[in-house]
């Protein structure tokens, strides 16, 4: 049943946006930033800022371009031919950066992924293009966690997923609380991971 709830609340997260948000022009998302540049105290129409909608709209292209993959088409292709390897594959330390969907504030950190495969593994490379993913949305660490390991999850297949992230907040770090250095830490385990705490201590002992 967790997984089933799991599962809804990822499509939910995936596509919902998809179906109801209606992406504002160029035009629109530039007047924005001179709105907010005003609303800051300083003025748009100074030569230093002239420029700066134009590249901040650029800027969250890129900085917010995971809604426009598809984490399931880059999991698409697996590899059955294995030798018979059935043991855990681990991708460590996925340097990260995304935002918080509270403040649009920083988040950095690192990811941590295993998996243990039934029959199929996945190339390595895509373990870390679908954490940049996920990553390049708004997010909140928990929810990016959870996203990460079921959709390798219901892609794969496998026996077990388990992914860990640790990660620094700015919205800690530069307003609020202003706690330089404070790291959080998530975990989501699937499959045999989720039930065995042998695996999962071997997992923890493999990352550390």
């Amino acid at each position: 049943m967790d997984q089933i709830v799991d599962k809804t609340s990822l499509d939910i997260l995936l596509n919902q946006h998809k179906r109801d948000i209606k992406r504002p022009t160029q035009e629109e998302a530039e007047a924005a930033v001179r709105t907010l540049l005003l609303w800051s105290g300083d003025d748009p129409d100074r030569e230093g800022l002239l420029d700066t909608p134009a590249r901040v709209a650029k800027s969250y292209g890129e900085l917010y371009g995971g809604y426009e993959q598809d984490p399931a088409k880059i999991l698409g292709r697996t590899f059955e031919e294995v030798a018979g390897y059935d043991d855990m594959v681990v991708v460590k330390d996925i340097a990260f950066h995304s935002h918080c969907e509270h403040h649009m504030l920083p988040i950095i950190g690192k990811a941590q992924v295993a998996y243990l495969p039934d029959g199929r593994v996945l190339g390595l490379s895509k373990i870390a293009r679908v954490v940049d993913i996920f990553a390049h949305r708004l997010q909140t660490q928990e929810s990016m966690t959870a996203q990460v390991a079921h959709a390798i999850q219901d892609a794969l297949e496998p026996r077990g997923v388990v992914v860990l992230i640790e990660a620094e907040h700015m919205c800690m770090a530069m307003r609020g609380i202003r706690k330089q250095g404070s790291t959080t830490l998530t975990t989501t385990f699937t499959g045999s991971y989720k039930d065995d705490p042998q695996e999962q201590m071997r997992f923890m002992s493999l990352v550390r």
